[in-house]
């Protein structure tokens, strides 16, 4: 690591820094200079929060601010004549898997906080049309003040971005979560400026658009998501109307061995329907990194141990698992789903179920925030994961590979990563979030002080081998890190990586300058890959 690169002027590959203010003036020439900043303030927000002070290489040039769809077909029409790469950001929150930061030095940063309008809500039809800079709390105000009978599916921290989130196949908790099947239709700025409109929407005026998330053809949607192929400008996302009940559940499990058995019931349970929204599985230390910090409890070296996170379990009433989960509905079906649900759950030695029904003038003010985020209200509230190490300077990286939901994937992914964990000296700190009843995130979230150059570094060689260890079990990531992207995307390597040759060809069609997010995920393109990206 060469620490001069932090104060030198960042420079995208191959650009001179005549040719770099040539490109800026052009863009201010066109949308206006008050939407183009090079100044170091408007710069430091576009970083990875949780590097080691100073640490950062992947440094922008330049940020661009556009206010319209027509602003962003300038900026790529721009960036193409002069070959410099663009990193999109919705709000730039994603921490844990990057925050702000673009993964080439010098790329100008698109972001989009000016372009935060909630364009549409329809009641009758129950959806949003947002974007790309519309946070949560946005979706959720809009809502309220328009006195709409809806709910939006959110994530646990308020201030992230409704399509970004999305885009990067984010998870959120209501019914409409599961497979991530609350998004429908995007209008889409391509890489030589062109505009495009998914599904229904390329057909003028069709009132579908928002609806029906095909068209006639190949469904182009999947194609701009976790991709570098084109950069969103509009969304649809689909609202739940209000209902009568909401049921926020708890489940305790007091034996970590019967974890695997709590992921059989689980699956039976979403399958058939009883369960039909996204629970959210996580281990004592998991849990109370959201309420407390380590040094409250333990401040010895090495991973925590077991008699003191026994403690955290009885003395905060989290067990050694907990899964937040709920029910929606007409009261006499939430009645009838929770007595199958108990009675279930139950079954499971050392397992209890408990909850309460609130109707809808209550949740807003629910005290948990956990109980608030799965019937859409956001807060701030849960960002505290982020202190179990190392308090205000605390971070984490988080890798999170995919695996079937079944009592012999569960038992056989916490035993490689508790074990991976407690070798290299750290805590284990897990969970799961269900994609659907059949698969599972296992979320792996590896803390570390960002003051402490040793420790960050550790946590991030840590990620890696986790990647390759569970790349062997054949578990890929659901989302990466920019650190370890390339590693992680390595791991899809059937039919000597047929995936990636795929994404190649058409990333070297759409975007043959490689002008959006190079590297994202893995596809470099052409122009990179020339310049020997990726680099080691």
């Amino acid at each position: 690591m060469t620490q001069n690169k932090t104060t030198e002027r960042p420079l995208p590959p191959g650009m001179t820094h005549e040719k770099l203010d040539d490109a800026l003036e052009a863009l201010g020439l066109a949308i206006g200079s008050q939407k183009v900043s090079t100044d170091e303030p408007a710069l430091a927000e576009f970083v990875d929060p949780f590097q080691f002070p100073g640490a950062a290489q992947n440094l922008p040039s330049a940020v661009v601010s556009p206010a319209t769809t027509e602003d962003v077909q300038a900026i790529v029409k721009i960036a193409n004549e002069f070959g410099i790469p663009l990193w999109p950001i919705s709000r730039g929150k994603n921490n844990g898997y990057g925050g702000a930061a673009p993964l080439v030095r010098g790329s100008i940063m698109v972001s989009f906080k000016e372009m935060n309008k909630v364009l549409e809500i329809n009641e009758e039809l129950g959806y949003a049309l947002v974007e790309p800079g519309v946070s949560w709390f946005d979706l959720h105000d809009a809502i309220e003040a328009g006195g709409h009978k809806l709910t939006a599916s959110i994530v646990d921290i308020g201030w992230g971005g409704v399509v970004s989130n999305t885009l990067e196949h984010g998870l959120t908790y209501m019914p409409y979560s599961i497979d991530q099947a609350s998004h429908c239709g995007f209008e889409v700025v391509l890489p030589d400026g062109d505009l495009l409109r998914t599904g229904s929407g390329a057909m003028d005026n069709n009132p579908t658009w928002n609806l029906y998330k095909r068209g006639l053809g190949p469904t182009s949607s999947e194609m701009f998501m976790q991709s570098n192929l084109g950069i969103v400008t509009k969304m649809g996302y689909w609202l739940m109307p209000k209902p009568e009940v909401y049921m926020p559940l708890w489940a305790q499990v007091w034996d970590d061995s019967q974890m695997p058995a709590v992921v059989e019931a689980l699956r039976e349970l979403m399958l058939d329907g009883t369960i039909n929204m996204r629970p959210q599985l996580s281990n004592t230390l998991c849990m109370s990194s959201m309420l407390t910090t380590r040094a409250e409890w333990y401040d010895g070296p090495g991973p925590m141990p077991e008699e003191i996170i026994d403690k955290i379990a009885k003395e905060m009433g989290l067990g050694r698992w907990m899964m937040r989960f709920a029910l929606y509905g007409d009261e006499s079906v939430v009645d009838h789903n929770f007595a199958k649900l108990k009675k279930r759950l139950e079954m499971v030695p050392s397992v209890g179920v408990v909850g309460q029904k609130f109707g809808a003038d209550e949740w807003e003010t629910l005290p948990n925030p956990h109980e608030r985020v799965q019937i859409g209200v956001p807060s701030l509230d849960l960002y505290k994961m982020a202190g179990w190490t190392g308090g205000e300077d605390g971070g984490h990286v988080d890798f999170s590979p995919v695996i079937p939901l079944t009592a012999q994937h569960a038992r056989a992914a916490q035993e490689l990563f508790k074990g991976m964990c407690h070798d290299a000296g750290l805590d284990y700190l897990a969970g799961m979030l269900p994609i659907n009843g059949r698969s599972t995130t296992f979320i792996n979230v590896i803390p570390f002080d960002t003051k402490n150059e040793e420790q960050v570094e550790a946590a991030y060689a840590h990620a890696k081998r986790m990647v390759a260890a569970a790349g062997k079990l054949g578990y890929g990531e659901y989302r990466a890190h920019p650190e370890f992207m390339d590693l992680a995307a390595d791991q899809f390597g059937f039919n000597n990586h047929a995936q990636k040759r795929f994404n190649e060809t058409i990333k070297d069609t759409l975007d043959p300058k490689g002008i959006i997010m190079p590297g994202k995920n893995g596809i470099w393109g052409s122009r990179y890959r020339e310049l020997g990206y990726p680099q080691s």
